[in-house]
């Protein structure tokens, strides 16, 4: 009987799921937010249903007399309540990564709770209830600028819920959703960071783990823009330290799927070696991993159906010396399919990857993946490509 994975969330992650899984014979069912959006666009087996909705859940995974039921339940975003997943659970069906696991891709007051107590690397932080607490934290963590960051515990994503501040009157209306039950605040270091990594790993419920290559990326107004793999001139000892890290996360929270860990690389004090601190995760496919789709010889996609359904896992190396994955953020056109003609005649060996989404400002409509053994040649050739396709003059 064909394996069945029940994917909540219709938006690009899991539209992009939809190859790998054909190629592996394993039916996915994917419950959308309306008929519109990116996945149910090509996803044959597409509810419409509601994220926070136990019953629409339930239905996801049950299926009934003519749809069969899901073997594994995974997801394309963190935002499904925990009392849904566990009605999953109580239902028979494996949810994975599991609701202890993901819970600290939820709130980043829990995650870090507890990366602090798995020894992992963070900036300063604190929970800060009110605006005494982080003028507290502004006077021991504001360091030369007087700035520090602020976070809600929950719902952010793309910068979103992320505020650079350098007095609590600027996120005074935060604190007062949080007084009649917003999510809670966070204040963090601002971090003097070098450039941002991201370490992509696959954990299966049998501890077997793979990792693909460190990898850089560039953001652009709190949206990743670019990424570089593998990230370039990196000092091995800032490798050892990231995949360390990025394991152990994978091992101490028990994650099974794709693990997106987000960093910062710090530089050494006084000439010695540099270092990493923790940012962010994402216990899903992520952004910084769509290189893999091109550039690895096992993708993300294909890797978080193998780990959900506890596959063995695949080859994770890449098939390049560099690959770049170039965002379109957006587009002047009506259409980005208008612009395939342009892009793909001037340059053959350019991977275009559309969503089918609405053009909006700003949005993430597709990326666009260059392979080769030249740095700067891929990385121009990739930015060309995306430029057309937001309707700019190509950039060099």
């Amino acid at each position: 009987m064909t394996l069945v994975v029940a994917v909540v969330g219709g938006g690009q992650l899991a539209r992009m799921m939809t190859p790998a899984a054909t190629a592996l014979g394993i039916h996915l069912r994917v419950l959308v937010e309306g008929p519109a959006t990116s996945a149910a666009r090509v996803v044959v087996d597409a509810p419409v249903g509601a994220p926070r909705s136990a019953a629409d859940v339930l239905d996801l995974v049950l299926g009934d007399a003519e749809r069969p039921r899901a073997d594994v339940l995974t997801f394309e975003h963190e935002h499904i309540p925990a009392e849904v997943l566990a009605a999953v659970e109580a239902a028979g069906v494996p949810v994975r990564p599991g609701p202890d696991a993901l819970r600290h891709a939820q709130d980043k007051l829990v995650m870090r709770e507890h990366l602090t107590a798995l020894g992992v690397p963070c900036p300063a932080w604190a929970p800060i209830p009110d605006a005494a607490a982080l003028d507290a934290f502004l006077a021991a963590h504001g360091g030369p600028d007087g700035q520090v960051v602020v976070k809600t515990a929950r719902g952010g994503y793309d910068g979103k819920g992320v505020r650079v501040v350098r007095e609590s009157s600027e996120v005074a209306e935060w604190f007062a959703a949080a007084a009649v039950g917003g999510p809670a605040l966070l204040a963090e270091e601002k971090v003097p960071f070098v450039r941002e990594l991201a370490v992509l790993l696959a954990r299966r419920p049998s501890g077997e783990v793979a990792v693909w290559p460190v990898v850089e990326t560039v953001q652009a107004d709190g949206v990743c823009s670019e990424v570089v793999a593998p990230a370039p001139g990196l000092d091995a000892h800032v490798e050892r330290i990231a995949l360390d890290a990025a394991r152990r996360i994978a091992d101490g929270l028990d994650v099974t799927g794709v693990l997106a860990v987000e960093m910062f690389e710090v530089a050494g004090t006084g000439g010695g070696p540099g270092s990493v601190v923790v940012n962010e995760l994402a216990m899903r496919p992520h952004n910084s991993g769509h290189w893999t789709i091109d550039g690895a010889v096992t993708s993300q996609f294909e890797q978080h159906l193998r780990a959900v359904l506890d596959l063995p896992l695949g080859d994770p190396s890449p098939r390049a010396a560099w690959t770049v994955m170039s965002n379109v953020l957006g587009s002047s056109l009506d259409r980005l399919t208008d612009a395939l003609h342009a892009v793909v005649g001037a340059d053959a060996g350019a991977r275009v990857h559309l969503y089918g989404k609405d053009i909006r400002p700003g949005r993430k409509l597709g990326h666009v993946t260059v392979c080769g053994d030249d740095l700067a040649d891929v990385r121009a050739r990739a930015r060309a490509a995306a430029a057309t396709l937001r309707g700019e003059p190509a950039h060099g």
